[in-house]
């Protein structure tokens, strides 16, 4: 994977755009919602609608042919579901037409130290999701310190992940640029790094890509883009 730090002064809304996965997660989350996410997603080409497991199926029939990916979410939020559950939620994810596949890593086991467990656990996903989703790995970073933060980066690449991603948004707080760096510091260009949680402009979401950052998770991204083009 290239060096995905840009220049920020040369990446336009249309760029931007391509580097945002919709999100829409909420337990209020309706088809209502789905559909106006979808349509959303399509109108501005975000690089995907990351919605609830069981709305895999609608996205997939709103977007059809259209560019936008579908991405669901697996052991979401807390990630302490067994592994048997979490390949089963991304098997069905991936039977109906789930492209990418964000999943919560298990950081009660990480915190335990049984690292060998929380690679098993990204290892079965992998395995499933091998050549027909990607996976991104979320790892909760609120509840890490730093060097829980560069374990989990290093397990989720030793797994096969093809990114790793900073936080569900349900755990306090969000994304931050200084937690961006640091993954980006431990993976390089090896793996992707999904700054998700909080992210609301335009600048901020260019804070994050500075620090690493190739995609950004926000159902705020509308509002992101649109006020990129105001700038």
């Amino acid at each position: 994977m290239s060096d995905i730090r840009l220049n920020t002064l040369d990446l336009n809304a249309v760029e931007l755009a391509g580097m945002i996965d919709h999100t829409k997660l909420g337990p209020d989350t309706t088809i209502k919602d789905i559909n106006v996410l979808c349509q959303q997603a399509a109108k501005y080409e975000f690089a995907s609608v990351c919605v609830p497991p069981c709305y895999v199926t609608e996205a997939k029939l709103m977007l059809q042919e259209k560019s936008p990916a579908v991405c669901t979410v697996l052991g979401f939020p807390h990630g302490n579901s067994c592994t048997t559950a979490k390949a089963k939620e991304a098997s069905l994810a991936v039977e109906k037409g789930a492209t990418e596949v964000d999943m919560v890593m298990a950081v009660g086991l990480l915190k335990s130290g049984l690292y060998k467990d929380v690679e098993k656990d990204i290892e079965a996903i992998v395995r499933i999701c091998e050549g027909t989703a990607l996976v991104k790995v979320i790892l909760e970073c609120v509840l890490l310190t730093d060097e829980e933060k560069r374990t989990a980066c290093r397990l989720a690449s030793d797994a096969g992940a093809d990114y790793v991603k900073t936080s569900t948004g349900f755990a306090g707080e969000g994304a931050t640029e200084k937690d961006v760096a640091l993954m980006y510091d431990t993976v390089g260009s090896s793996l992707g790094i999904k700054a998700s949680g909080g992210i609301r402009t335009g600048a901020e979401a260019l804070t994050m890509i500075r620090a690493g950052a190739s995609r950004i998770g926000a159902s705020a991204s509308v509002a992101i883009i649109q006020g990129l083009n105001d700038d």
